[in-house]
């Protein structure tokens, strides 16, 4: 009896783990109802009654996003915020362009593995692993050619040609998120402090102050 308990315990801990970056639905969908008053993990369900095939789609993403600013670089989301259909499923796509040399700063998706196709261009892309190795993994891809980014994981992506280039991603949540290093560190609101930023990299305090100005 002691070792079928300890078998049970072993197997139910186990099965906590096996679980995908969302949860998986438990019926044919759920669109997402912005305007319930529900709170969750998630976004609650919109009466079936009420949906439409409207909810399960977007137009737009042939249009090029605006490279117009100093990254060069524009992101285009479709994810739950966008298709109210994708609620639960797990699951979104974002357009990414890029200006000649624009970048995608580093920065990491917390919720969701993602992969990369390019349309067009040529794209310098890697990650970074995690302490206390932090190995670079890079690469230059060009049209037709895809790469993975594990989930969580610092990645970046620069168009290292001399004219524009586009690419679309799939990522393993309906909201996966996004956290850019140089705006998360240097642009907070309030910001951190300059001592804390300054003995972090190294640097002179007034060499914080100047970065955190140009957020």
């Amino acid at each position: 009896m002691a070792k079928n308990t300890l078998l049970c315990c072993i197997l139910a801990i186990a099965c906590t783990f096996v679980v995908a970056s969302d949860p998986a639905p438990l019926q044919d969908f759920c669109v997402a109802d912005f305007n319930s008053p529900v709170l969750g993990n998630g976004v609650a369900c919109l009466d079936p009654e009420h949906v439409t095939a409207d909810n399960f789609s977007l137009s737009g993403l042939d249009v090029p996003g605006n490279v117009s600013n100093p990254q060069g670089s524009a992101i285009t989301l479709t994810t739950v915020g966008q298709i109210p259909g994708l609620n639960t499923l797990g699951i979104s796509l974002v357009r990414i362009d890029y200006a000649p040399w624009g970048v995608v700063s580093p920065h990491t998706d917390p919720r969701a593995t993602e992969i990369l196709l390019v349309i067009e261009g040529t794209l310098l892309i890697g990650f970074v692993t995690s302490n206390p190795d932090n190995k670079l993994i890079t690469k230059v891809i060009q049209k037709g050619d895809v790469f993975v980014f594990p989930e969580g994981l610092i990645h970046f992506q620069q168009n290292v040609g001399y004219r524009s280039a586009f690419s679309y991603s799939g990522l393993s949540s309906q909201n996966p998120g996004v956290v850019l290093v140089p705006d998360t560190v240097f642009g907070s609101t309030p910001h951190i402090a300059t001592d804390v930023l300054a003995k972090a990299f190294q640097v002179d305090k007034a060499i914080v102050g100047q970065i955190e100005a140009k957020f």
